[in-house]
């Protein structure tokens, strides 16, 4: 025991020679720059009181929530006559619609109109079809044209121009 005791310390003695001065230049190089150093601490802000706010619009909507906007009726002479009995073409988007042909009985000119069932109606003057409440206005040997009515996001109507060309040859080049 007195062997591990006197092992023990001359670890230590060993250990403490060796800490000598040899850092001694760092030492000096580091007391040289504190000496310039000058710190300067900037001082603390003032701390404004808390003024709390009072929220007083709770009539108001929340913005955070989803809503829906809708349009506000106008009052346009244009409005379509939701009362009236819709027709059968009506049902079809008019670029779905064909003019296949016209015909003339009694003075008065219809036009051939074929759905995409391969239904042919014949429309004249005065009949709707197409789904924006388009109405006929006037037949010719190759088009007909009619006047829609179209609601913009304001809830008026305006009215637009179309027309449907003769398709010739449709048979033929469907192959029958």
């Amino acid at each position: 025991m007195k062997r591990a005791a006197a092992l023990g310390l001359c670890g230590c003695l060993a250990l403490g020679a060796c800490g000598g001065s040899s850092h001694s230049d760092l030492e000096n190089w580091m007391k040289d720059q504190g000496k310039t150093a000058k710190g300067k601490l900037d001082p603390l802000p003032q701390i404004k009181p808390y003024d709390p706010f009072t929220y007083n619009a709770f009539a108001l909507p929340d913005p955070f929530k989803p809503r829906k906007i809708e349009p506000t009726k106008g009052n346009s002479k244009l409005a379509p006559d939701f009362a009236r009995r819709k027709e059968p073409l009506e049902a079809f988007p008019l670029e779905s619609l064909t003019m296949v042909g016209t015909l003339a009985r009694n003075k008065t000119t219809y036009a051939l109109v074929r759905t995409p069932e391969r239904d042919v109606y014949q429309v004249r003057a005065g009949n709707y079809l197409g789904q924006n409440y388009g109405v006929v206005v006037d037949i010719g040997d190759s088009e007909l044209k009619l006047k829609e009515l179209l609601q913009d996001g304001s809830g008026d109507w305006t009215e637009r121009s179309s027309s449907l060309q003769l398709q010739q040859g449709v048979e033929q080049r469907r192959g029958r």
